[in-house]
């Protein structure tokens, strides 16, 4: 089975050669790295090229202008020749056995998409001993996700190409991921969560309060201008989701 890993890039010249180490040491090797640069001021499309001109399974493009996140990866999207399409944004990471074990258990399952916990690590690397999404179970559904019941974490997500007539990320300036979750499972599918930690997230340029005040802006403009939610539905399900970030029910300490 082919996987389309989708890479949106920008400066990433600090953590892209981290990032790519983390996919080759994959114990399951049938991949494309699809990996976009979006006019990256420092060295990194020198990096990327670098790293392309040594393996034939990286495939990188650079955006004519800056465009944004959501447009780079659709770029790669478009180019995606994978029986499955996974999402690495160019400062995470997987574990090796991430596609191995989470492709078996897509088949198993006949799953459309599917996500895992994950864990969170500092702009050093550093673990934060904090996982994410643990101790989930069952299929998330739309209305689980306006509820923000899981945190499906761009990172953990592997989606069954064949199941989805349209990949393409809505053009928001921030949480394009988000609506793109929402988008799919507004089909009627379910994303099943695979409870094994396999990815880490990085965390760049900020504490964990501050770019949770930053989600609960992204999330409030998704539910108005994305989702089109009423007024009375938006802040029935921001109520839901903010006590969840409040109380951090989707976080657990290692």
């Amino acid at each position: 089975m082919l996987v389309s890993i989708i890479t949106p890039s920008y400066n990433s010249e600090k953590f892209i050669v981290e990032t790519y180490q983390s996919i080759i040491a994959q114990t399951h090797q049938q991949w494309e790295w699809l990996i976009t640069d979006d006019c990256s001021t420092d060295n990194s499309w020198a990096l990327i090229c670098e790293l392309a001109q040594g393996d034939e399974r990286i495939k990188p493009q650079q955006n004519s202008i800056n465009k944004g996140a959501p447009t780079s990866r659709n770029n790669a999207i478009a180019r995606a020749k994978g029986d499955y399409i996974a999402f690495l944004d160019s400062d995470d990471v997987w574990l090796p056995e991430k596609l191995e074990k989470h492709l078996k258990f897509m088949v198993e399952c006949d799953s459309a998409i599917s996500f895992t916990p994950y864990y969170l690590i500092s702009e050093q690397s550093e673990e934060l001993n904090l996982v994410i999404d643990a101790k989930l179970t069952d299929g998330f559904y739309y209305e689980d996700m306006l509820r923000k019941k899981a945190t499906m974490g761009c990172c953990t997500v592997i989606v069954k190409k064949a199941a989805f007539t349209d990949l393409t990320m809505p053009l928001v300036q921030a949480g394009q991921d988000y609506a793109l979750w929402l988008k799919l499972l507004k089909t009627g599918v379910s994303a099943d969560i695979f409870a094994l930690p396999l990815s880490k997230y990085r965390i760049v340029g900020g504490s964990l309060s501050s770019n949770k005040v930053n989600k609960a802006k992204k999330t409030w403009f998704i539910y108005r201008k994305v989702e089109q939610l009423n007024l009375i539905k938006s802040a029935i399900v921001f109520c839901h989701y903010a006590i969840r970030a409040f109380f951090k029910l989707n976080q657990s300490k290692l």
